[in-house]
């Protein structure tokens, strides 16, 4: 296998392109995996890590953040659809897009500036997402959102909502009141959707604390609800049914732990008069949150492969955000120390996005779990789903200087008992 390049010296040339405004950034060559039946490769330190995971980062947000900040996305984007689509407006891909994309990289985006090359690229990022916002709710703009027809953006209007609550100083506060007032209206109207039972009670949950942060009026009748009937859906051992029937997927990373945190984090900074009490529940889901983060963990192959298994497998590495959400807010279990989180789930990345045609010839993500294969993509999906694979960035919130990324590398669970090495062994708790 040839020598991977050198990130670290990818990101000191790509600070030359991105100190010039509207500066084209260069192309980096895709994240290299091992062969198939290679030995798993060596591990790599944080700045290596770090380097590649902001190298996604750029593939997944500059097309996309740059197209739509000057109104271009929907000319200049036509987004794949599943072969078995469901006959919905395309258009929903629009917004599937955007806002997952901005739910995965806001903690990044809300890293404080000093002066790095990082933090010029970021800055470029972010004037590019608040534009975005800006266009997303302008009605006279060629990409305002669909809002207002389909069930669909109830659930995307929620990963929007969730980033402005991960980033609200680089997100909300600097947009102009016209905007903001804009996006309140449209957020409210979605009360229309009356959601299915199942994860999207926490689609209607999350809006409304979201309302809530802003000083909003808001419902807690819908949040309290759907938490309490979250609750009930708890199976055990850290994995949440969806709806009343338990399904193997992987929907309790894509939403249910991080919504439930999200939301409940909210609820306990506000301290509404609630008869739910939200600090002890958030004290309840984060614990489980750390179980289920213990199984995603054991699940990852000594050479970065894991599982495709249930729905929604085409949205990759969003398999892992319970432990990218973890890292960030500085709450992984003692089971799981940040250095063989880190190198566990980059070998992840690494693996699946070996291969090139996980991005178009535009730079825009592909229908597929390890390369394009659209075969895969359920009756809703359509290249704008993909993107909530930015979800597994999170850790990316947490500067270069942290322990996540200065950690020394250690092997993973299922690395060590490939080779024969000591590992935890692993029961159900009762929590």
């Amino acid at each position: 296998m040839s020598a991977a390049p050198d990130r670290r010296q990818m990101l000191a040339a790509l600070a030359g392109a991105t100190g010039r405004a509207g500066a084209a950034l260069p192309a980096l060559p895709a994240m290299a995996a091992p062969a198939a039946g290679a030995a798993p490769d060596a591990l790599r330190d944080g700045a290596r890590d770090r380097a590649d995971a902001l190298d996604l980062l750029r593939r997944m947000a500059e097309p996309l953040l740059g197209a739509m900040s000057r109104g271009r996305l929907q000319r200049d984007w036509r987004p794949e659809l599943s072969p078995s689509w469901d006959g919905r407006n395309p258009k929903v891909a629009y917004m599937e897009g955007f806002a997952r994309l901005l739910d995965g990289i806001a903690p990044w985006l809300a890293l404080r500036d000093d002066g790095s090359a990082e933090a010029r690229w970021r800055a470029r990022l972010r004037d590019q997402a608040l534009a975005s916002l800006a266009h997303a709710v302008d009605p006279a703009s060629p990409d305002y959102l669909l809002w207002r027809s389909e069930g669909q953006p109830l659930v995307d209007s929620a990963f929007l909502t969730s980033a402005l609550l991960r980033a609200p100083a680089a997100l909300w506060a600097p947009l102009d009141r016209t905007t903001q007032r804009r996006l309140i209206e449209e957020i409210v109207a979605l009360r229309r959707v009356s959601p299915p039972y199942q994860n999207w009670i926490l689609f209607a949950a999350m809006n409304e604390a979201f309302l809530l942060s802003v000083g909003e009026r808001w419902d807690p009748m819908r949040v309290e609800l759907s938490l309490r009937t979250l609750a009930r859906w708890y199976v055990g051992d850290g994995w949440y049914g969806d709806g009343e029937r338990f399904h193997f997927d992987y929907y309790n990373s894509y939403v249910i732990h991080p919504m439930q945190v999200q939301i409940l984090a909210t609820l306990a900074r506000a301290a509404p008069a609630l008869a739910l009490r939200p600090a002890g529940e958030l004290a309840r889901a984060v614990r489980r949150a750390q179980r289920y983060a213990e199984h995603l963990e054991r699940m990852i192959a000594p050479d970065g492969s894991f599982a495709a298994i249930g729905r929604s497998l085409t949205y990759r590495t969003a398999v892992h955000q319970p432990l990218a959400l973890l890292a960030w807010r500085g709450e992984l279990p003692a089971s799981l120390p940040a250095g063989q989180v880190r190198a566990a789930t980059m070998a992840a990345q690494r693996r699946v996005f070996a291969a090139p045609d996980n991005f178009d010839a535009g730079g825009f993500l592909t229908i597929g779990f390890a390369g394009h294969q659209p075969a895969l993509g359920d009756a809703y999906s359509n290249a704008g789903s993909m993107y909530i694979a930015a979800e597994s960035l999170l850790a990316l919130g947490l500067p270069a200087d942290a322990a996540y990324w200065t950690a020394p590398p250690a092997p993973w669970t299922m690395r060590r008992a490939f080779a024969g090495a000591p590992f935890r062994k692993d029961y159900y708790v009762t929590y």
